[in-house]
């Protein structure tokens, strides 16, 4: 299981994020302690908006706490939107392209779950994405793949809705396998504007997410950057969070086929 942080409002070094806290995304690359897997180390990647639509992205496949490429980047880079993520690959290689966040056009994405019996069905997921958006299929994550679906369920248009059809739709491929569990997951996306945030699971143990209020702005992340746990607001699961640099608006998530 992987371990992310999304961040809107004023700009910010991302290093504020990613590197300074002290359990800061980096630290959690080395010593996760609320994930399934305590080390998070193939892979990372940031998207961030700046003076253009669409995000600039960094990814490499070294461990984010061996790249000195990734702290300069962090201690130099402004933001007022950004999403940070450390892998733990479930199954799928070890790639630059299987590194999130993923990007199409002004959307930026990233994932951390598992759906049961991927392997098993990733030909009808392929199968499944929009034409369109199947030119921005670079990888073979079943992350990337609920991104390509969701943007070709009207993503633009119904943010909560494109990812519940597009979950939904996996879990179904997953229940026809058979293998548990079907669907966990949190998801942070943004189209530069809003950041969009989701938590579920088909079984009682959806991954942990949490949101808390800053001085510039609001973080939201899978485990929170420091020891004060009573700062930090628990995202329910089945939730679906819409963010603003002032308002954290929760919805029901709940996907169909």
């Amino acid at each position: 299981m992987c371990r992310w942080a999304a961040y809107i409002g004023d700009p910010i070094y991302l290093e504020d994020i990613v590197t300074a806290p002290g359990q800061s995304l980096i630290s959690q690359s080395l010593r996760a302690t609320e994930s399934k897997t305590e080390t998070n180390g193939d892979g990372f990647g940031l998207a961030w908006y700046g003076e253009r639509e669409e995000p600039g992205c960094y990814h490499d496949v070294l461990p984010a706490w061996a790249d000195g490429n990734l702290r300069s980047l962090a201690h130099q880079v402004r933001s007022k939107l950004f999403l940070a993520h450390v892998r733990a690959a479930t199954g799928t290689s070890t790639s630059r392209t299987n590194c999130h966040p993923f990007s199409a056009g002004k959307w930026s994405f990233m994932h951390n779950g598992q759906a049961g019996g991927y392997a098993q069905f990733r030909r009808r997921v392929d199968m499944s994405i929009n034409e369109r958006c199947y030119a921005h299929r670079n990888g073979t994550t079943d992350s990337e793949a609920i991104f390509l679906m969701a943007l070709g369920a009207g993503l633009e248009e119904d943010p909560k809705g494109a990812l519940e059809r597009a979950t939904g739709l996996m879990e179904a491929m997953s229940r026809d396998t058979g293998v548990t569990p079907h669907m966990r997951m949190t998801v942070a996306m943004s189209d530069g504007a809003r950041l969009f945030c989701a938590r579920y699971a088909s079984d009682e143990f959806a991954p942990t997410l949490y949101h808390r209020r800053m001085e510039s702005g609001r973080v939201v992340v899978s485990e929170p950057l420091d020891r004060a746990l009573s700062d930090w607001v628990a995202i329910p699961p089945g939730s679906f969070a819409t963010i603003t640099e002032g308002e954290v608006k929760l919805e029901e998530f709940r996907p169909a086929a």
